[in-house]
């Protein structure tokens, strides 16, 4: 049996899902193909979107017209924004979500979607003609052709679960089978490949939880949404709760550490640095007095509640014993023990910033393939793979997303050009435009591109054009209006701040701290259009503003530094060049350069090792590179 299509989307996690959707929204004939439908955008780990910078990129996905957005609304049971003692520069939005909500709303949300077909079957190899892949195999006989192939495998690709020191179980995830046929497919291409591993902690009965004994957490106000177009039924919020591991819990894995698959030598993939198991805490901090643990709801119709913090591969018995020494989990009954994963990936240095492998025409990777780990790393790899799938299918140009544009654009050009030796998770740190990549200007920054590149449907065209009318409108009566002080004072000394001895620009008073735009708003005059139209403004339009007008001057600062860097991207580099044959250049530097092959100036400067020096001969090579070759011509 033999089907075609344009694009071929293998897997349906959270970069599949985000792959297909994208390619089926820019107009090209699409389908998925996933071991179990009944599994797409399923929360394998914790039933959580969001977090510092994890939030504005899944804002991002969303103004691209994703799928994660507005199935986190549907399913989210706590919202709250995290760092907001903090700049917005680094606010996180983060919802905690209902575990069989969340791929209730996904489904929904592709099955809206008509040129996307989805299919149950397990991919066993690719189809090629020299250098160019054409379509795929599955294990059940039937060939899929198509011009482009996205490959989002996730933990599959040979994975392994262990728990403590019996050998480990072949699984992509729990009750799910691995990918070994594909896993050796690719690596038979001559890719380069290597091994990571990620786990999850236990879960637990909620009814077995003495709650009078944690803290309480519950969620923020619930005006702030994750999707930009489409306004979900957002549904009852539920509290999270806080306690501590303390000497009781180390002891314990003090005591038992032979017996982790960790630590025991079951497993030689290499951890998340930033999210260890509880096994690697007590080992690399041994003097931290304790460590804290959230226990947060998997859903609204049941107890279960996931145990976040204690990610673990010790035997179960230990598990539940280490539970009970935290307090309030002194007498609790685990559901669900658990696991370390292990599995096989591809260092993302041979890829194009399109996600397109640089040797293999159109087969693009995303998600955990790549390197990294998170739900919201791998949606944005999956949109930007999807949409350049789709490209590739028209003969049109990439889309390539800077690093002053989107947290995508920062997360895509570390995989590229540093490559990764971990799994990598984004954090606000990572960016150098913070203040430009905020989660209140998604829209803004976006929403033109998704636009432009056809993305959104009418609807959301409209929605959009609406929302920055609203946004210039109010920027513009900011910077004109003028307050007299008998309409301001009362709210200045509100604030704290000093009254006015004459009128003021609404612009200069909104940067006083303790200002707030709607004050500002309310102050006006009655015969204000926007004054008298307030009410009516959605909370997100005023907040972008606000937040836009207050930083300014540092934005402005901001957006002149990424410019110079727009211009050094500008600046391209042929793929085929001789680098190691640079001798001006430090041996290291052309070892990395011939290893990462850059696409332009601006990468180059980034990779690692690569100095100032290197950089400014490496100009000076191209361009004798490009004399020989016109002498020769």
């Amino acid at each position: 049996m033999e089907l075609r299509y344009d694009v071929i989307v293998v897997g349906g996690g959270h970069a599949g899902v985000e792959a297909a959707a994208a390619s089926a929204r820019a107009g090209v004939r699409t389908v998925l193909i996933t071991p179990d439908l009944s599994r797409i955008g399923q929360m394998s780990c914790n039933p959580a979107i969001g977090g510092i910078a994890k939030g504005v990129v899944a804002r991002e996905v969303d103004v691209l017209g994703g799928v994660m957005g507005r199935a986190t609304d549907a399913s989210r049971i706590q919202f709250r924004m995290l760092n907001r003692s903090k700049g917005p520069a680094v606010w996180g939005p983060r919802a905690q979500c209902d575990r069989s909500l969340y791929p209730v709303a996904v489904r929904r949300v592709l099955d809206e979607l008509e040129n996307l077909d989805l299919f149950q079957e397990m991919v066993g190899d690719l189809v090629l003609e020299g250098t160019r892949v054409t379509g795929v195999r599955t294990q059940g006989g039937i060939t899929f052709y198509g011009t482009a192939v996205v490959i989002t495998a996730g933990t599959f690709l040979r994975g392994r679960i262990h728990v403590g020191q019996e050998a480990g179980v072949g699984a992509g995830r729990a009750g799910e089978p691995p990918s070994i046929a594909l896993a050796e497919g690719l690596e038979s291409l001559g890719l380069e490949m290597a091994r990571f591993k990620t786990g999850t902690p236990p879960r637990i009965d909620g009814r077995s939880v003495d709650f009078s004994r944690v803290e309480r957490q519950d969620g923020d106000d619930q005006g702030i949404r994750f999707a930009a177009y489409t306004e979900e039924i957002i549904p009852a919020q539920r509290p999270c709760w806080i306690t501590w591991a303390s000497d009781g819990l180390k002891k314990v894995v003090s005591d038992n550490l032979e017996q982790s698959a960790l630590h025991g030598g079951e497993i030689s993939g290499r951890g998340p640095r930033y999210c260890p198991s509880i096994e690697d805490k007590v080992v690399r901090f041994p003097n931290a007095p304790r460590h804290q643990v959230f226990l947060e709801p998997e859903g609204l119709h049941t107890t279960e509640l996931y145990v976040n913090g204690l990610s673990t591969s010790l035997p179960a018995n230990v598990q539940r014993d280490f539970l009970q020494t935290v307090p309030g989990l002194e007498s609790v009954v685990m559901t669900k023990a658990g696991y370390a994963i292990e599995y096989d990936y591809f260092p993302p240095h041979q890829l194009f910033h399109s996600l397109e492998l640089k040797e293999i025409s159109g087969l693009f990777f995303a998600g955990q393939i790549n390197g990294t780990t998170g739900y919201e790393e791998a949606a944005g790899q999956g949109v930007v793979a999807g949409i350049n799938a789709a490209l590739k299918v028209k003969g049109e140009g990439p889309f390539i997303l800077r690093r002053d544009q989107a947290y995508i654009g920062v997360l895509i050009d570390d995989l590229v050009t540093r490559g990764v030796d971990e799994p990598y998770r984004l954090f606000t740190s990572r960016a150098e435009f913070r203040l430009l990549l905020r989660q209140d200007n998604a829209v803004r920054r976006l929403g033109p591109l998704a636009r432009e590149v056809g993305l959104l449907t009418k609807e959301q065209t409209q929605v959009l054009k609406d929302r920055l009318d609203q946004e210039n409108k109010l920027v513009a009566w900011f910077h004109n209006t003028t307050l007299a002080p008998k309409d301001a004072d009362p709210l200045l000394v509100e604030a704290g701040s000093e009254p006015l001895s004459g009128s003021v620009k609404a612009v200069e008073l909104l940067r006083r701290p303790g200002v707030r735009a709607r004050d500002l708003l309310g102050a006006a005059s009655a015969d204000s259009e926007i004054a008298e139209a307030k009410e009516g403004l959605r909370t997100g339009v005023l907040r972008a503003v606000e937040v836009e007008l207050k930083y300014e001057g540092y934005v402005e600062r901001e957006r002149e530094r990424a410019a110079r860097l727009a211009e050094q991207s500008k600046v391209l580099l042929d793929y085929d060049l001789p680098y190691l044959e640079f001798e001006t250049l430090s041996y290291e530097s052309r070892e990395k350069l011939a290893r990462i092959k850059p696409e332009t100036f601006a990468q180059a400067a980034r990779v690692p090792g690569v100095s100032p020096a290197d950089l400014q001969n490496l100009l000076l090579e191209v361009r004798r590179a490009h004399t020989r070759e016109k002498q020769s011509g």
